[in-house]
C-alpha cells in the first residue's frame, strides 16, 4: 500500500499528459462530465481547461460532481512532498481572474454561480420569514403550539399554517346560504332540525368517527340547497348523506341494510342507491370540505384546552348543527366560537389569549354574537323535543359535559366583551 500522502500526483505532471495543453501554463487541466462515455477502446477526448483552479472553481466542482480530473498512470519511485505539489499550483482569486485575465468565465460557471446566489438569497427570505412568524412569549402573546411536534411527521408543522389558511379560503366556497329553506316548497327549518338531532343519535349509535357527523350535515345542507324535496324523502336524504359521509371518512361503512333498518325501513335499497347517485351528482363529487371539525382541532390546540373543555366545545357545537340559523356563520368562526364559550363556562369569566387570535384569525369582538347564541342553545339545550344532543353529552363517555353551568355573564347587557 503507497503511503499516506504520496498517492496525488503533481500537477505539472498531469499537464505533460493533456493533449495540446501549453507548457507554461501550470493550471491546465483536462475536463469530462461524468456523463461523457467511453468509445469502445477505452479513450475519452480530451477538453481543455480553459480557468484557473481557484477556491470557488474547485469547490464548485467538487460538490456538483459535474467534472472530474482525469486519472493518469504516475511513474513508479517518483515521490514528491506535499508542499512541492503545491508550489506547482497557482491559486488566486476569482474576482482577479476576471479583471486580469481576457478569457470570459464559462457559461456554465455563470450558469452555477448565479443558481448559488439565488439559493442565498432564498435561504434569507425564509429566516426572515421565520422570525416574523409566531415566537414563544411569556408576557401574554403569541406561543409556538407546533415546538412539541417537530418531530411528529403526521403534524406536518411545516406547513399546517398553510393548510389552514387554505381551509379558510375554501370555506367560502362551500358556504350554503341561509335562507335556502325559503325555495323548499315542502319542508322547513323546524323539519331540518328534526333530522339532524336524529342523524346525531344515529351518529352515536353506529359509533362513527367525529368527522362523520359534521361532513354529514354539511352534505345535506348544500343538497337541500340545490334541489327540491318533498318531507316524505327528507329522511331518504339523511341517512343517503350519512352513508356518503361515512365512505368518505369511516375505515367500517355501514351497509345499506343497516341504515333501512334504523329508518324503520321506510325506504328500498334502491331508493337509497338512487339518491346516492342524485346527491353525489348534484354535489359534484365534492367532499372534501373544511367543515367546523377540522378547525375546532387547530382551535383547541391554540387553546391549550384539556379534555373538559375539549368536550364542552364539541357539545357547543353540536348544538349548532341542530339550529338552521347557525348556518350564517362560518365553519371555522363557529369553531372559534365553541372553543371561546366553553373556557368561559368553565372559567367562570372572559378569556381570549393572543395565541387563540393568532390562529383562528377573528377577535374578540368578532366571536361575541356566535357565542351568546350557543350559550342560549345551552340553557335550553335539555328542555324541548330535540334534546338528542344533550342526552349524548350526559352520558360518562362524555365526561356529562351536558351537566355543565352555561355561562350566563355572556348574555349580560353590560358585559364588556359584548358588542
Amino acid at each position: 500500500m503507497p503511503p499516506i500522502g504520496h498517492n496525488r500526483r503533481a500537477l505539472r505532471d498531469i499537464n505533460r499528459n493533456i493533449i495540446g495543453a501549453p507548457l507554461n501554463n501550470p493550471c491546465a487541466i483536462n475536463k469530462r462530465t461524468i456523463s461523457e462515455k467511453d468509445d469502445g477502446f477505452g479513450k475519452i477526448p480530451a477538453i481543455l481547461g480553459h480557468r484557473p483552479v481557484t477556491r470557488k472553481f474547485a469547490a464548485e466542482m467538487a460538490n456538483t460532481q459535474h467534472y472530474v480530473i482525469e486519472e493518469i498512470e504516475k511513474p513508479l519511485g517518483c515521490e514528491t512532498s506535499a508542499r512541492e505539489e503545491l508550489n506547482d499550483c497557482e491559486i488566486i482569486d476569482v474576482d482577479d481572474y476576471k479583471v486580469s485575465n481576457d478569457t470570459s468565465v464559462p457559461m456554465f460557471v455563470q450558469h452555477t454561480e448565479a443558481m448559488l446566489d439565488e439559493i442565498d438569497r432564498m435561504d434569507e427570505e425564509v429566516e426572515m420569514e421565520d422570525i416574523d412568524g409566531p415566537m414563544l412569549d411569556i408576557d401574554g402573546s403569541i406561543l409556538d403550539i407546533d415546538s412539541c411536534d417537530q418531530n411528529n411527521p403526521l403534524a406536518v408543522t411545516e406547513y399546517v399554517d398553510d393548510i389552514y389558511t387554505y381551509y379558510k379560503k375554501v370555506e367560502n366556497t362551500s358556504f350554503v346560504p341561509s335562507n335556502y329553506m325559503d325555495r323548499q316548497p315542502d319542508i322547513n327549518e323546524k323539519m331540518r332540525a328534526i333530522l339532524i338531532d336524529w342523524l346525531i343519535e344515529v351518529h352515536y349509535k353506529f359509533e362513527l368517527m367525529e368527522e362523520t357527523l359534521y361532513l354529514t350535515v354539511n352534505l345535506i345542507d348544500r343538497f337541500l340547497a340545490l334541489k327540491p324535496v318533498v318531507r316524505k324523502k327528507l329522511q331518504l336524504v339523511g341517512v343517503t348523506a350519512m352513508l356518503l359521509a361515512s365512505k368518505y371518512e369511516e375505515v367500517s361503512v355501514p351497509v345499506v341494510e343497516d341504515l333501512i333498518l334504523i329508518s324503520d325501513k321506510a325506504y328500498s335499497r334502491q331508493e337509497v342507491l338512487d339518491m346516492e347517485r342524485l346527491m353525489i351528482n348534484s354535489l359534484q363529487f365534492n367532499l372534501s370540505i373544511p367543515t367546523p371539525y377540522v378547525f375546532m382541532k387547530r382551535y383547541l390546540k391554540a387553546a391549550e384546552a384539556d379534555k373538559k373543555i375539549e368536550l364542552l366545545s364539541f357539545f357547543l357545537i353540536e348544538l349548532c348543527l341542530v339550529e338552521h340559523e347557525m348556518l350564517r356563520f362560518p365553519p371555522s368562526l363557529l369553531a372559534a366560537a365553541a372553543v371561546f364559550s366553553a373556557m368561559c363556562t368553565l372559567s367562570g369569566f372572559k378569556y381570549w389569549s393572543k395565541t387563540c387570535e393568532w390562529h383562528t384569525g377573528y377577535p374578540l369582538d368578532q366571536l361575541m354574537e356566535c357565542s351568546r347564541l350557543m350559550v342560549t342553545f345551552h340553557q335550553k339545550s335539555a328542555t324541548g323535543k330535540l334534546t338528542g344532543v344533550h342526552r349524548k353529552y350526559s352520558t360518562s363517555k362524555y365526561g356529562y359535559t351536558a351537566k355543565c353551568e352555561p355561562a350566563h355573564f355572556l348574555l349580560e347587557i353590560g358585559f364588556s366583551g359584548w358588542t
